[in-house]
């Protein structure tokens, strides 16, 4: 049985609108300018996390799951799943405002790219004064619509942007058009699928005078057209107690402040856990298995461990699992 809080090597990826806070303020090792995302845990292929500490260092997610099977992921959870681990779990850094684009539903990927679809939510670090995400649209459209404003260069008329600050959490429902704003750091927590429709791209060039590819034809079938206010998550902030953000069927995430010490009892949740530490430090402790948690650092939880004692200072933590 594996019994201790895993923790894994970030794969950071450079990004065209990538900038240098997971290195200044979340203290990622790298001296690259240009880091858009850490992914912190990922079972996506060709991006898999390695473990980095305990019995099991120098094993990849993959490797993990057909040891462990359902005493790292739980029961129910094996059975819908088998060897795929179901969440990508990220630290995204945007430097500039990442493309417009939307992410298709389960059949619609299924059927195009053998993937699953992409349910996502954020929860913002930090953000520099006015930063903005786009959720949505400003109002109800129609295909023809979007088109004409695609075509003419005007989308950006059509979209919805709110300034966010630190704390603040979107959901982002499969179908919504969505942009991160230059000046946002956040958590990002979605289902495991590496498929983006880009529909804008604020006209931008790479080096060599090349504009990245945009999916306008396969994203017409999957955008949701409707002006929607389901995306602000209202939570809140008792210390020492997990206070529900989201939950859908994917995932439900958690905020958790920390101070002093604090026991936790899973025995009655058939999942992994992941603590994803937004603010300050932590020790977590499974038995006399002990690891260390600071700001911009995640650690998995395997489902058999059901009782874990966490100990805070200022710290401020993301829970997530599966119900």
């Amino acid at each position: 049985m594996i019994n201790y809080p895993i923790k894994f090597n970030p794969i950071l990826q450079d990004k065209i609108w990538g900038g240098s806070k997971l290195r200044d303020i979340l203290n990622k090792d790298t001296k690259r300018d240009k880091v858009g995302e850490s992914w912190e845990i990922s079972g996506v292929e060709g991006n898999i996390s390695v473990v980095s500490n305990g019995t099991e260092k120098g094993k990849d997610l993959k490797e993990l799951i057909k040891l462990h099977k359902a005493d790292l992921l739980g029961e129910s959870i094996y059975k819908r799943f088998g060897d795929d681990f179901p969440l990508l779990i990220k630290f995204i850094d945007a430097k500039t405002d990442l493309s417009v684009q939307l992410h298709p539903n389960d059949e619609l990927a299924r059927e195009r790219h053998n993937s699953f679809g992409k349910t996502e939510m954020w929860y913002v670090l930090q953000a520099d004064k006015g930063s903005k995400l786009n959720i949505g649209f400003k109002k109800d459209l129609d295909k023809r619509e979007y088109l004409d404003h695609l075509e003419n260069g005007k989308i950006t008329d059509l979209l919805h942007f709110e300034e966010v600050q630190k704390g603040d959490s979107v959901f982002i429902n499969t179908g919504k058009v969505h942009a991160i704003g230059g000046g946002v750091l956040l958590a990002e927590i979605q289902q495991t699928s590496d498929i983006t429709y880009r529909i804008y791209d604020w006209d931008r060039v790479d080096d060599e005078g090349k504009g990245r590819e945009l999916h306008t034809a396969l994203a017409l079938d999957a955008i949701d057209f409707e002006k929607k206010d389901d995306y602000k998550l209202e939570y809140n902030k008792v210390k020492n107690t997990s206070s529900e953000v989201a939950s859908c069927e994917y995932f439900t995430t958690n905020y958790l402040p920390v101070e002093g010490t604090l026991s936790k009892d899973y025995s009655n949740l058939d999942s992994f856990i992941i603590y994803m530490c937004v603010d300050g430090k932590t020790t977590i402790s499974i038995g006399s298995n002990t690891e260390s948690l600071k700001k911009g650092e995640s650690i998995l939880i395997p489902a058999s461990s059901k009782t874990v004692e966490i100990t805070g200072e200022n710290a401020e933590l993301l829970e997530v699992y599966i119900k």
